[in-house]
Parts: structure tokens; sequence; C-alpha cells
């Protein structure tokens, strides 16, 4: 079918957009105070068990620190959840009620889980204020993006963003004039714009001064409550300064799991990795 009027035409693309999308997924089920479980989850490649029989349960506004040797299965235990990878076994759940393995990327994300990768990933043609407001959940259909303009609700959650983030001063100011430190603070106040349950952070602090590490664990120590936030960090100094349960992976399974003194007393962990220098 066609139409002559191409307004008419948006509208009937709206009409059936509203159609595909009106069965809406379960929403986050936080009944009993778990956000995240990986249950008996394994993976391999050629050969090589990078994941095997993982067992990781997290806590709805909880402040997770992931530690463990290069090659532990932390990049992989994360693209599990985000579903990149396919796990061979397990179970994969977000609350009670979301099978993270029946979804893909897009749906997690929509979901309400976010992901900060090592490397910031912003628009540095942009204006800090451009990035955020780039990054905010809004309705794309056709129609709305011709009618694209913020609401006093969506400008006071970007002024919110900028002061969580630090970077309010900086709002007008083109991305790439920013620090480093400031980027990797961008790229996080980009995933809040979208309003995430659960923020998965890998390594946050790496390349950065040692003021603008004492300013993310700021940061990520505020996040902590409204969001629950999974932090991947090699960096033991900054680990100590933010962190209330600690994760050790080892060989794609938990080693060990606690407090930051448990952990950093526990031999298993000292052999294999504190003890590594």
């Amino acid at each position: 079918m066609t139409w002559s009027n191409p307004i008419e035409s948006l509208r009937q693309r709206d009409r059936v957009f509203d159609f595909l999308i009106s069965e809406q997924p379960p929403k986050l089920d936080l009944s009993h105070n778990i956000i995240l479980y990986l249950e008996g989850v394994s993976k391999s490649f050629d050969g090589f068990k990078a994941i095997n029989d993982l067992n990781l349960y997290i806590e709805a506004g909880e402040l997770r620190c992931i530690i463990g040797p290069n090659g532990a299965g932390k990049s992989t235990m994360m693209d599990i959840i985000t579903g990149r990878t396919r796990p061979d076994e397990g179970q994969v759940w977000f609350g009670q009620r979301m099978n993270l393995l029946t979804m893909d990327e897009p749906e997690i994300a929509e979901a309400g889980i976010g992901r900060k990768f090592q490397k910031p990933t912003v628009f540095e043609s942009l204006s800090v204020f451009q990035n955020l407001e780039l990054a905010m959940v809004q309705d794309r259909r056709v129609l709305s993006l011709l009618r694209a303009c913020l609401s006093g609700e969506q400008r006071d959650h970007i002024d919110e963003v900028l002061e969580v983030i630090g970077l309010k001063d900086l709002c007008f100011d083109p991305a790439a004039k920013l620090s480093h430190g400031q980027k990797q603070w961008l790229e996080i106040g980009m995933l809040l714009m979208q309003k995430p349950a659960l923020l998965l952070v890998d390594e946050p602090v790496a390349g950065m001064t040692h003021q603008e590490m004492d300013r993310t664990a700021e940061l990520l120590t505020s996040l902590a409550g409204k969001h629950s936030v999974v932090v991947v960090e090699h960096d033991m100094d900054f680990v100590r300064s933010i962190a209330r349960q600690v994760t050790v992976l080892h060989q794609g399974s938990v080693l060990s799991e606690g407090t930051m003194d448990q952990v950093q007393n526990d031999p298993r962990v000292i052999e294999v990795y504190l003890g590594e220098g």
C-alpha cells in the first residue's frame, strides 16, 4: 500500500510501529532483592574454557568489584551479560523474570543494563550537553524525530546528570577538549541518561591521574543505591577505595568473595593474584 500524502504515510508507519511494540517485555522484578543471576554458566573458545561453571549474584543497589588475573574470564562474563556472547551452558537472569539468554544486545540495553568499556567512546565534535542529549532514552519513531524538542523534564535530567558527573561548567565545550578522565565521566553520564538499573563498568581508571581516580571513586560510590554497579578493575588501590563487596575470578570461576579484607587475606587469592606483585 502507498500513500500520496507523506505525513499520512509517516503516521501509518507509526501505527505499525505501535502494533509491533504493543507486547511489552516484563518489568524488572526485584522481589528477591537480586538484580542479576548467573548460575552454572560456562563458555569455551576453541577448547579454552573462558567461563567455567560460574555462579554470581548481584544485589539491587550494590556496588560490586570484580577482580582477577588476566584470562580470569571478566570480559567474557560481561559479554555474556550484555548479549555479545552466548554461553554454552547455564542461566543468566535480570531480576526474577527476564531471561537475558533469550534477548539480543539492544533488548538487554533497553531493559536497563548499561555497559561502559575501558576506552571512552564519546562524540568528540559534539558538546558535552549534546553527547548527553544524544544518549537520552526517547521515542525515535519518524514523526517524533521530526518534532524533536527537549521537554523540561528531559532538560532537568541532563542537568542532574551533569551535576553527578561533575561536568556542568563544561557542558557547552566540545568533548574533544576534555581530559581522559573527563571523557570517562561523560561516557558514564551517557549511560545514566538511559536510566539503567545495572551499570557494568570496565577498568574505569586506566590512564587517569590520581586526582581523576579520586573523583571517579566518588562518582561510582554515589551511584550505588540508585543503581547497581559492577566494576571490573585491576588497580587494587582504587578497588580498596570503593569496595564494599569483592568477587575474585580465576580460570572462569569464583575463587573468593567477601569484603576487601576477607579477600586480600584469602591464601588462594594471594597465591593466584595479589601475590603477583
